[in-house]
């Protein structure tokens, strides 16, 4: 019944990780922007939003709905005025300008919040669960994973049945190419890190709500959303959501065998994904 339970707890932490990797799969899968902030972004916008919450007195979802706008406004601004201008064939320019912004990242959170933890309040939500038989299935993680479905799902459509969509996939194909068909690729792309990180809006309630947040832990949000993205698959939504179901599991799986090797067991799997197969689950050969 433990493995049961292990498998369970999985997808539901798997749920969150999908959150965190949505985004990477639209800026490094689809526009190759290898973005170093991801984590801490996520991490920013947490802070933001208990900071809001302790502010106004409001709950995690009208926090919610707060902060998802203004992430969007954070995505396309730092588009606009930092990756613009470093957007190539060559992902070094971006790699090295979003290792510099997650530093400066990092160093005005520990001035702003300190270095303690902190949570948001979710008014009893956070420990409500549901019990079959032996198992607690956590109702708060189960929203986690229905809005994870939900935003993969809608992410999903987007890029293949909108023209938006269309005109992203052409502009990291050929930037001139995509250009001269009246496609404006610098807005493409900066409408796109938006919903990127409107996204990571999303992730940074729950991640708040679900456990404890600080400025220095935007560096393994980032590697949870790398492993999910190449588990998956570079370029597919689906990919990354299922390499977030493969990640959760087993290190789920890892912590009911030893809890120390819990989050090793996710980084051996993703080793093993990469010499398996290097293109990820829905990737092409």
């Amino acid at each position: 019944m433990q493995w049961l339970d292990g498998l369970i707890q999985g997808v539901l932490l798997g749920g969150l990780y999908a959150q965190y990797a949505l985004g990477m799969a639209l800026m490094f899968g689809v526009m190759r922007i290898v973005n170093l902030t991801h984590g801490d972004l996520m991490i920013l916008l947490a802070l933001i939003g208990i900071s809001l919450s302790s502010a106004l007195g409001i709950g995690p979802w009208m926090v919610l709905v707060l902060l998802v706008p203004l992430a969007a406004a954070i995505g396309w601004l730092l588009q606009r005025a930092v990756l613009n201008k470093v957007v190539s064939e060559d992902p070094l320019p971006s790699l090295i300008a979003t290792f510099g912004l997650s530093v400066a990242l990092q160093n005005a959170m520990l001035q702003v919040w300190s270095a303690d933890t902190r949570s948001l309040p979710g008014g009893g939500i956070e420990q409500a669960s549901w019990q079959i038989g032996s198992i607690y299935i956590g109702v708060l993680p189960v929203i986690v994973l229905v809005a994870a479905i939900c935003l993969t799902g809608g992410l999903s459509q987007l890029m293949s049945h909108t023209r938006f969509g269309r005109a992203l996939r052409a502009s990291a194909a050929d930037v001139e190419a995509a250009a001269m068909t009246g496609v404006n690729p610098k807005t493409v792309y900066a409408l796109a890190t938006a919903i990127a990180v409107g996204v990571l809006g999303f992730a940074a309630v729950f991640q708040g709500l679900r456990s404890t947040v600080a400025p220095a832990d935007g560096a393994a949000q980032l590697i949870y959303a790398f492993e999910a993205v190449i588990i998956g698959g570079m370029g597919s939504v689906w990919g990354a959501f299922l390499g977030a179901m493969v990640l959760g599991i087993s290190q789920s799986i890892g912590f009911r065998i030893d809890p120390g090797f819990g989050i090793l067991a996710g980084h051996l799997v993703f080793l093993l994904v990469l010499a398996v197969r290097p293109q990820g689950i829905f990737g092409r050969n």
